[in-house]
C-alpha cells in the first residue's frame, strides 16, 4: 500500500510539472497576440493615427520576449512579423506627417501585413504551443 501512495504522489507530482512546463515562447506568442488584436481592432478614422501608438511599442516589446523565447527555432517568422511592425511605424510616421488617403491606406495595409505575419508565426509555433 505505501508503494502504491509513493508512486501516485510522483504520478500526482508528474502531471503538475510536465502542465507547468509551458514553453516560454508560448506565453510570449500569447501577448504578442494580443497586442496585434488591438492593433487590428483600433479605428483610426474615429481614434486617429496616435492610437495606434501605444500598442506599436508595446508590441516591439512583446516581439523582443518573443525573439529571445523562440531563439533560432521560429526566427524566419519572426523577423518577417518585426519587418511589418516596422513598415507599420514608417508609415503611421508618414501619415502623421501628411494624413491624405494615399497614406492612410498604407496605414491600413500595414496594419493587415502585421495581422498577416503574426498569423504565419502562429501557424509556425502551433506544435510548441
Amino acid at each position: 500500500m505505501k508503494r502504491f501512495l509513493i508512486a501516485l504522489v510522483l504520478l500526482l507530482a508528474g502531471c503538475t510539472s510536465a502542465e507547468a512546463a509551458r514553453p516560454a515562447v508560448c506565453d510570449s506568442w500569447d501577448s504578442v497576440q494580443n497586442t496585434v488584436d488591438h492593433i487590428r481592432d483600433v479605428n483610426v478614422s474615429a481614434s486617429g493615427l496616435s492610437a495606434l501608438r501605444p500598442y506599436l511599442s508595446q508590441l516591439r516589446t512583446g516581439l523582443n520576449q518573443l525573439y529571445a523565447d523562440a531563439k533560432t527555432q521560429f526566427s524566419v517568422e519572426a523577423d518577417a512579423l518585426r519587418v511589418a511592425t516596422d513598415q507599420l511605424a514608417t508609415s503611421l510616421r508618414v501619415a502623421k506627417d501628411n494624413p491624405d488617403v494615399t497614406n492612410l491606406a498604407a496605414v491600413r495595409a500595414s496594419v493587415g501585413d502585421v495581422r498577416t505575419t503574426a498569423n504565419t508565426l502562429h501557424n509556425a509555433m502551433l506544435s510548441t504551443c
